[in-house]
């Protein structure tokens, strides 16, 4: 007995202890290709191990790097670091990473403006309308924002505010406190057509991209500037997979983790440790992950329903026309390792469609209660007066958060005949009803007189 529960608390514990805090998995895959350089990304990839991630330190061209077996994937996620060599190998081609993004793993990539940006990542990035320099050394400099302790001269290690605010409406999982350094990025630009690309930092207005191999004084034509110029990307595809553009490795570095910089005459410590534990919390699928629970519609028939109730009434298949309907889904959110209630932002709201081709009715959810993992939004309606196949469905899409597009269909029919309501229930028909039996009154009062009138006598002469 006393064996049974030393084996059972030995596997909850090592249960406890393998527990990624990513919603997707645990196995993470970084590609490095001089292993001697590992010491430079100790503390970083320390966190990510201290987080429950198992992870696969590898050079590119190594002979056990795969990111398929049997057709599936044998890793979560991605984290690829600058590489010497223009090649990643057979395993990590452009159309490699492209698949394993669309069998929803996660890929962050950094970049570094003194390495040769490999060939299948210049690819990949120009798929899915991300552009960077083609020349080695393009690097963003600004001479306005910069540490003057170690680019006083060159003005490459960029001091930026930690970034608290990306667009009003949109939900923030990188805002912080203090300065971050980002030594010799490179700057990227997106894609204007692209709903699914978004900038998580920008480059200042002072901002531009400069080749440090062009001795010129100035630049007549630069690659991009002000905040055109991103300087970390995110891209999320319609199946809510996420690969995040990181322009500056050294960023993730220890030498830049509360490191002592200056800008201007003003000391500061970088913060850089902070925001790359965000920044991977994100492009790990740690953070901004939505999860719908239960979802349930119903018609009012004067009783009130909660979400967590099973009646037979809930989710029927057919309603009526112009019926009371009501509709709640449970929307939860994932915040490191457990799921807790979602709150939009202020300026936000989650709409309920109820549509055939198009929506006839577009409805703001609002919350109406709280679990203790889970909020229940709703809303009350009158279905249209319209028959055919209705559905109700929910289609959030926002940056930084995983898409919901839930969908359940529902017919909408006619009233049936004993539904309509009485003629004399209704008082304007009345003067109708009274016409028809005056109508029926006069006609059997004529047949009456008719019957009961008998015609007069004709005198008959007679003849010889």
């Amino acid at each position: 007995m006393i064996m049974r529960w030393l084996l059972s608390f030995l596997v909850l514990a090592i249960a406890a202890v393998a527990r990624a805090a990513s919603f997707t998995g645990n196995r993470l895959l970084v590609v490095l290709e001089e292993q001697a350089e590992r010491e430079k990304y100790s503390v970083f990839l320390e966190d990510l191990a201290a987080r429950g991630f198992h992870t696969t330190v590898d050079s590119p061209k190594g002979d056990k790097v795969a990111l398929f077996k049997h057709d599936e994937r044998t890793y979560d996620h991605v984290l690829v670091l600058p590489a010497k060599s223009k090649g990643l190998g057979p395993a990590l081609t452009a159309n490699n990473l492209l698949e394993f993004v669309k069998k929803d793993g996660n890929v962050l990539i950094a970049l570094s403006s003194e390495q040769t940006t490999p060939t299948a990542i210049q690819s990949l990035l120009l798929e899915l309308e991300i552009s960077i320099p083609n020349t080695k050394g393009a690097t963003v400099v600004d001479h306005f924002n910069y540490d003057s302790t170690s680019a006083a001269e060159k003005h490459d290690v960029l001091l930026l505010p930690y970034p608290t605010t990306l667009r009003p409406g949109v939900k923030n999982y990188f805002s912080g406190e203090g300065y971050i350094a980002v030594p010799r990025a490179v700057g990227q630009v997106l894609g204007n057509d692209s709903p699914m690309l978004s900038p998580i930092l920008r480059a200042p207005a002072t901002a531009y991209s400069y080749d440090s191999k062009d001795e010129a004084e100035a630049v007549e034509d630069p690659f991009a500037v002000g905040q055109q110029l991103s300087l970390v990307s995110a891209m999320q595809g319609h199946n809510s997979a996420r690969l995040t553009v990181l322009g500056s490795a050294e960023l993730l570095q220890n030498m830049w983790f509360a490191e002592k910089a200056k800008l201007g005459d003003k000391a500061v410590t970088t913060a850089n440790r902070d925001f790359a534990a965000k920044l991977s919390a994100w492009a790990f699928k740690e953070s901004g992950v939505l999860k719908v629970g239960k979802v349930v519609h119903y018609q009012d028939d004067g009783a009130s329903k909660k979400l967590n109730a099973s009646t037979p009434e809930s989710n029927p298949t057919i309603y009526r026309v112009k019926s009371d309907v009501h509709y709640q889904v449970e929307i939860s959110e994932w915040v490191n390792d457990r799921l807790e209630p979602f709150v939009p932002e202020a300026n936000d709201q989650i709409q309920l469609e109820f549509s055939m081709l198009s929506p006839f009715h577009r409805l703001n959810l609002s919350p109406i209660s709280q679990t203790a993992n889970s909020t229940i939004f709703g809303v009350a309606f009158k279905t249209p007066d319209q028959h055919g196949i209705f559905n109700f469905r929910v289609n959030y899409r926002r940056p930084f958060v995983t898409n919901i597009d839930e969908k359940r269909q529902v017919t909408v029919r006619h009233f049936a005949h004993d539904e309509w309501p009485r003629s004399w229930q209704i008082s304007g028909a009345w003067v109708w009803i009274g016409g028809i039996w005056v109508t029926v009154a006069g006609w059997l009062a004529f047949i009456a007189v008719w019957l009961y009138s008998a015609p007069a006598e004709k005198s008959v002469k007679k003849t010889q």
